[in-house]
């Protein structure tokens, strides 16, 4: 059914044109006919629905997406006599933050400021609802033209204290490794401070035009997080002011622990800046220093690679048995 043209009206919502594709869905803009409102569909491709994962994915966005109501968070509205496995979602004039950045490398700190404050708020929401987004990134912040956000794309995310990802979600539990918390790549579960976490790399992203860490592949990367310190954001530009490089390092703590326990804090900083006072952190002396423990790293590697080997194995073995 993805063959869809404009004209063409599923269910109560004409199709306008096709906006997005992805290996999951095509998104298209609609009308809903009762209404005139634009909205967005999302639909899964045919072959997803035979995909546990996928299909179990598309179906905790659907679910959660529902259960949210906020004006910094893309809203999914109830289609529950839908004539096939379709999303309905509001229609957000604007672009994605990533786009944005390309375009721009880096923004100027006010506005870098504002937007993340608003990713502050979305998040302080979702998290006080239970939700944790797990894949917190610039490719999931729509940013209109007076820059308005809206979180997207709950694919992956999951409520609080609820049992860990079975195997069969394991292979989507990962996140994006530029943004993914250090507890998550020793293979935790997370919870609102790896969303935290996150957000700190994007708020490091857009006043930097870089990611702290870097590598030539997505397990140096996480590796490198574990390790190593980044280049504090004023030694790329000295602009950046004392106190925003103290509030990246706070979001940015390896151990959640020592880490903003809520979004609301990190927030409550942003916009307290007069009275944030600067640590004299070894981070800001010793992010020269890299650390590389070979033997460390090929175990990790080795690690990652049997992942697909346990899963095959564990599929065969359910096979089996029902």
């Amino acid at each position: 059914m993805n063959a869809l043209r404009t004209g063409d009206v599923l269910d109560h919502y004409r199709i306008e044109n096709l906006v997005a594709r992805s290996g999951m869905a095509s998104i298209f803009r609609a009308t809903d006919v009762r209404t005139g409102q634009p909205v967005a569909l999302k639909i899964p491709h045919p072959e997803m629905e035979a995909d546990v994962v996928l299909y179990d994915r598309f179906q905790r966005e659907q679910d959660i997406g529902q259960k949210l109501d906020h004006p910094n968070v893309m809203k999914v509205m109830a289609n529950d006599h839908a004539s096939q496995v379709y999303m309905v979602m509001e229609w957000v004039d604007g672009r994605l933050l990533r786009q944005i950045q390309m375009e721009k490398r880096k923004l100027p700190i006010e506005r870098a400021v504002d937007l993340t404050k608003k990713i502050c708020d979305a998040l302080d929401y979702i998290h006080r609802h239970g939700v944790v987004h797990r894949d917190l990134k610039p490719e999931n912040i729509m940013v209109d033209d007076q820059d308005h956000v809206k979180l997207i794309d709950f694919g992956i995310a999951g409520h609080e204290g609820s049992r860990r990802l079975t195997f069969a979600k394991l292979s989507q539990l990962m996140g994006t490794p530029d943004y993914i918390s250090p507890e998550q790549v020793k293979g935790k579960r997370g919870d609102g401070r790896s969303d935290i976490y996150a957000l700190g790399v994007m708020f490091y992203e857009m006043l930097t035009g870089k990611v702290p860490f870097q590598g030539p592949n997505a397990f140096a990367i996480m590796n490198d997080r574990l390790l190593n310190n980044p280049i504090p954001p004023r030694e790329i530009d000295p602009s950046i002011p004392a106190e925003l490089q103290e509030i990246i390092y706070r979001a940015l703590e390896r151990d959640p622990k020592n880490r903003y326990a809520t979004a609301k804090e990190f927030l409550w900083d942003l916009e307290h800046r007069d009275q944030v006072g600067v640590a004299e952190r070894p981070e800001l002396r010793d992010w020269k220093k890299r650390r590389k423990p070979w033997l460390r790293q090929i175990a990790f590697y080795i690690m990652l690679a049997l992942i697909p080997v346990v899963i095959f194995g564990l599929l065969l073995w359910v096979a089996k048995h029902t």
